[in-house]
């Protein structure tokens, strides 16, 4: 599934029926655990069991990659206390998923800027990462302390580095392979569940062309049949890339005749 994607202000992608790239906010944790009156961190752990369950759906569905929203570089302004137990069970996640992963053929894959985090969450996500490079069934993709804005500027200065003598010339094919999913095509589908309707600083870059999709559903209770929801919402759409609808279908309309200017004398003897 690896290879090289060119982006889709460039090129016009294959599209399915079925998205081969679905991106996910998973939002409402907090607020379904207080609809319950229980602590904001028991819906961060219920929402693990809804990653487990998505990675299952994807893959039933033919879904080659998932990209999940789990920690974003502005998350840390949250209370001290819901950062730490986000960070253990990321570490728990790991302790208990990777095997699991590797076992159905899922490749993990964790974007963002790793530097922030402890010397032994890097370490296993390095583990998994590692263990599960050569599956191809399913890509799924952890961005972790990551941000649209930050990926686009470290794409800048590595490109920069990499090449000062082009300096003021840098075009799409360039940055391109400096973001952190250059692995990946660009999602087909993004879903952001919880109510809120923005993108909140994910894959600025990416989702250039995606297909919208919001849900009132809360992360906890996101199941196959609104992921399915989602999935048939995506196949309404008419994906265009810049053109108009009657290419998609093969049939231009008719030119009509350019139009006639009567003169101001024509006019008033009508």
């Amino acid at each position: 599934m690896a290879g090289k994607f060119t982006s889709s202000t460039q090129a016009i992608p294959e599209t399915g029926t079925v998205p081969r790239h679905i991106a996910i906010i998973m939002d409402g944790n907090g607020r379904w655990a207080k609809k319950r009156f229980m602590p904001r961190v028991a819906g961060h752990k219920r929402g693990v069991e809804t990653v487990r369950a998505m990675v299952k759906a994807c893959i039933a569905r033919g879904v080659d990659y998932l990209t999940l929203f789990a920690f974003s570089s502005e998350n840390w302004r949250r209370p001290v206390e819901e950062v730490s137990f986000l960070m253990n069970l990321f570490v728990s996640a790991l302790q208990n998923e990777i095997s699991k992963l590797h076992a159905n053929g899922v490749r993990l894959k964790v974007v963002g800027d790793l530097s922030a985090f402890e010397p032994r969450l890097i370490a296993l996500i390095r583990e998994g990462e590692a263990k599960t490079a050569n599956n191809t069934r399913l890509t799924l993709t952890i961005a972790a302390n990551y941000g649209g804005r930050w990926d686009i500027l470290q794409a800048m200065n590595q490109l920069a580095l990499a090449h000062p003598e082009k300096a003021g010339a840098f075009g799409e094919a360039d940055l391109a392979p400096h973001l952190v999913m250059a692995y990946a095509p660009e999602p087909d589908l993004f879903i952001r569940t919880g109510g809120e309707k923005r993108i909140s600083n994910f894959l600025l870059w990416q989702l250039a062309y995606s297909e919208l999709h919001f849900t009132d559903t809360l992360w906890p209770d996101f199941d196959d049949a609104a992921l399915d929801l989602a999935i048939s919402s995506y196949c309404q759409r008419e994906r265009r890339f810049g053109r108009t609808s009657e290419q998609l279908t093969g049939q231009m309309p008719a030119v009509s005749p350019a139009p006639t200017i009567e003169s101001s004398t024509s006019r008033r003897d009508a």
